[in-house]
């Protein structure tokens, strides 16, 4: 009990730069509380003391305002950061490494009892503030789940879900991405990069400007391969002599 209370702490230390000490995340964070809380819960639970389970997730909700029923499963290393107004379902199951943040829902739509009406994340996923994940679908390992996005078909592991309706986005494109905005000094992974608009226009612009920059490379790459048939000179700064202006780009939006 107390290793794994540890590496909950240790979690939490490692993942909030805020968190200063082990004492500090012990008392003062709600999120460790409320996961130590529902581990109770949940014994009660699944040993048939439904009531007092429930009772202990009610408490819990109105100590910490994270509301996690007795019969969600939650993994270890599960992090709940400041996670006011999160609510978890009964069906719900929270896989190893997870972070959830303020206002998410692991929701149901369906009024079976008995069926698997919530959804289940995979290890290490990343749940943005305000999303909401409804449905009894799986949320693959190491997936991004974008702030305020409504998800409700599964995610494939390693990839991102922004967006009302969630649209699915690709791992090896966020990796394209992030690759071209480090050269141009812009970063894709914005605070809100999925809810504000400008954010979204710079990411198209940064998906477009590297297009144009993989074009132009097989061009000049063409241009070479006839001057050399033909004899002809090409400058080797040639091919060098356009590029994407960053500070200018950065002027744009204010930076």
């Amino acid at each position: 009990m107390f290793s794994r209370l540890r590496s909950d702490i240790q979690c939490i230390l490692e993942r909030d730069p805020a968190a200063r000490s082990a004492w500090e995340v012990l008392t003062c964070y709600p999120g460790l509380h409320a996961v130590l809380m529902h581990r109770l819960a949940h014994w009660c639970w699944i040993h048939g003391l439904k009531w007092p389970g429930r009772f202990i997730s009610h408490l819990a909700r109105f100590l910490t305002g994270i509301e996690i029923h007795p019969g969600a499963r939650i993994g270890e290393r599960v992090f709940f950061d400041h996670a006011m107004g999160v609510v978890v379902g009964e069906t719900a199951e929270i896989g190893d490494g997870c972070t959830i943040y303020q206002g998410v829902t692991l929701g149901g739509t369906s009024l079976y009892k008995g069926a698997k009406r919530h959804p289940t994340l995979g290890r290490d996923v990343v749940v943005g503030a305000g999303a909401q994940i409804l449905g009894g679908f799986s949320v693959g390992d190491g997936a991004r789940i974008g702030s305020n996005a409504v998800v409700v078909k599964p995610v494939p592991s390693g990839a991102t879900a922004v967006g009302n309706p969630a649209r699915i986005i690709q791992a090896d494109a966020d990796i394209r991405r992030e690759q071209a905005a480090s050269q141009m000094g812009f970063s894709a992974y914005g605070v809100t990069q999925n809810d504000d608009p400008l954010s979204q226009a710079m990411r198209g612009l940064i998906d477009n400007a590297a297009s144009q920059e993989h074009q132009i490379a097989l061009l000049w790459q063409t241009i070479e391969k006839l001057a050399q048939q033909q004899r002809d000179c090409v400058p080797d700064e040639a091919a060098r002599r356009e590029s994407f202006e960053a500070a200018k780009f950065n002027q744009m939006v204010g930076k």
